[in-house]
């Protein structure tokens, strides 16, 4: 695929990663502004990485369970903030399968479109973590592992862009992000660095594999499906960050 397309997803996950980040040193509400708004763009653009039918209808499904989630992960009480996660996965699930079994046309591409589309209903909806890792204790007065996770994304999304084969670009997305989630804490917070450590392996991790999917992916990308496979990675992150602070900070 076209490196221009790469740079283009790069850049709209730059952007998703830093409109979360920055919106948690506002208020909970604005995580969750912002949280939303990039589940929706990136639900919208989703179908068209897939090139499936029944795009619009598709992206509402997987838009408007990513959006339960974010409202439910921050206005219902803890501990478990995403406790009501997995019932708006399924209804987004469901929508799908009945979206499958009422369209007219496509007939042939219903499986590959309900394991795609339901796939893109986890991974958007995934998103809510983010709003319930601002919600820990532990980001409560400075947000400090969220800063660490956005430094480790941006760190991992500049080394995925080099022109290198993917056995040199992983490896070293996974180790710089590591680095850098310690050393970030390090100069601007204090969230330990072994947490910190393990929250940049997490990330460049993520970044590194869809670096890996893109490059392989033969057609180029289009605007919005661009789009969604920026934002998608990012979104993926929050509930994996939310789980590891549970883990180890709280």
């Amino acid at each position: 695929m076209k490196r221009t397309s790469v740079a283009a997803a790069a850049g709209a996950a730059v952007l998703a990663a830093g409109a979360i980040v920055g919106s948690s040193y506002i208020s909970l509400q604005a995580v969750a502004i912002a949280t939303g708004v990039v589940a929706v763009l990136a639900a919208i653009g989703w179908p068209y990485i897939l090139r499936v039918p029944a795009k619009k209808s598709q992206s509402a499904a997987i838009g408007l369970s990513a959006l339960l989630a974010v409202v439910l992960t921050a206005s219902l009480p803890g501990p478990s903030f995403l406790a009501w996660f997995p019932a708006s996965v399924a209804l987004g699930v469901g929508a799908i399968f009945m979206i499958q079994l009422i369209r007219g046309t496509g007939q042939i591409h219903r499986l590959e479109s309900t394991l795609g589309a339901s796939t893109g209903v986890l991974v958007i909806g995934m998103g809510s973590g983010w709003v319930a890792a601002d919600r820990l204790a532990v980001n409560a007065t400075d947000s400090g592992v969220l800063l660490v996770t956005g430094i480790s994304v941006a760190v991992a999304i500049a080394v995925c862009l080099l022109p290198l084969p993917d056995r040199l670009v992983a490896p070293a997305a996974v180790a710089l992000a590591a680095l850098a989630g310690p050393l970030g804490a390090l100069l601007f917070t204090d969230v330990p660095a072994v947490a910190a450590a393990v929250v940049g392996v997490a990330c460049g991790a993520v970044m590194a594999g869809t670096r890996r999917l893109l490059v392989a992916r033969e057609a180029p990308l289009d605007a919005l499906a661009a789009l969604a496979a920026g934002t998608t990675p990012v979104l993926a992150i929050g509930a994996i960050v939310y789980f590891l602070d549970k883990l180890f900070l709280s």
